[in-house]
This record gives C-alpha cells, structure tokens and sequence, in this order.
C-alpha cells in the first residue's frame, strides 16, 4: 500500500462529506431523537471505553492477544512466540489482567495465561477480520 493512500482516502471522505450535509435542512422528528439521546452511550462508559480501545493501541499487547486468542500459554512460551524478554511479557500481562482481558491458572509452579472470556476473543477476532477486509 503506498504511504499516502491513507491520506488520499481521508482527502476523498472530506470531499464526499460536502456531498452528505442536510441541504436545505428539514423539519427534526424531535421523538426519534429523544428516544435515540435517551438510548446513546453515557458519557462515563464512553470514556472507559476509549480508554480501553486506547490501551488496545499497543503492538506488543495485541500480539499477546493474538497468542492467546489460539492458545492458553506461560510466559516463557509467549516471550519465545512474540519475540519478547519475559520481564516485558509478564508486564504486559499485569495491564492486560487489569483491564480484564486476560485471565490465569497456576499449575504446580506454572502459571497459564489465557483470554479473560469469549467477548474478548469475538473482539480480537471481529477486528482482525475488519482488517483484513478488501475494499
């Protein structure tokens, strides 16, 4: 993909937004829009939310994720998958734990890593495969 086709979709999405405005403007259905301001996201769980979508935004811990996603692993199996030192896998997995995405089990002296639950895998999965969608 060439560096600035990014740049030369969101020029185009500007250019078609002036095609989108509601030109002349037209009476207000005043009940449709009370129902949909009553039933929109709470300003307090739209902040936790993209707080978490922002904690989201780090390659190493969505690489995590991805191992996860397939498989419940140690942190000496993860660092040898993602190509990280132990120290920074278990740091990672302490934010990722704390944001409940991640769970864990101890076996003897082992501890296994895995998924806090399936939303997280359907959400690791629907994103991925958003990603990878053609235009």
């Amino acid at each position: 993909m060439p560096a600035n086709s990014s740049l030369d979709r969101a020029s185009n999405l500007t250019d078609d937004a002036d095609d989108l405005d509601c030109t002349p403007t037209h009476p207000l259905d005043l009940d449709c829009i009370h129902h949909l301001q009553t039933s929109l996201l709470d300003s307090e769980k739209a902040q936790r939310m993209a707080e978490f979508f922002s904690f989201l935004g780090d390659a190493n811990r969505l690489r995590i994720i991805a191992a996860l996603a397939l498989k419940e692993l140690c942190v000496h199996e993860l660092a040898a998958i993602v190509q990280m030192s132990e120290s920074a896998v278990s740091h990672q997995l302490r934010n990722l734990r704390a944001i409940r995405l991640v769970s864990y089990r101890k076996e003897g002296r082992k501890v296994f890593y895995r998924l806090k639950d399936n939303h997280v895998l359907n959400l690791y999965e629907a994103v991925a495969e958003h990603i990878d969608e053609k235009d």
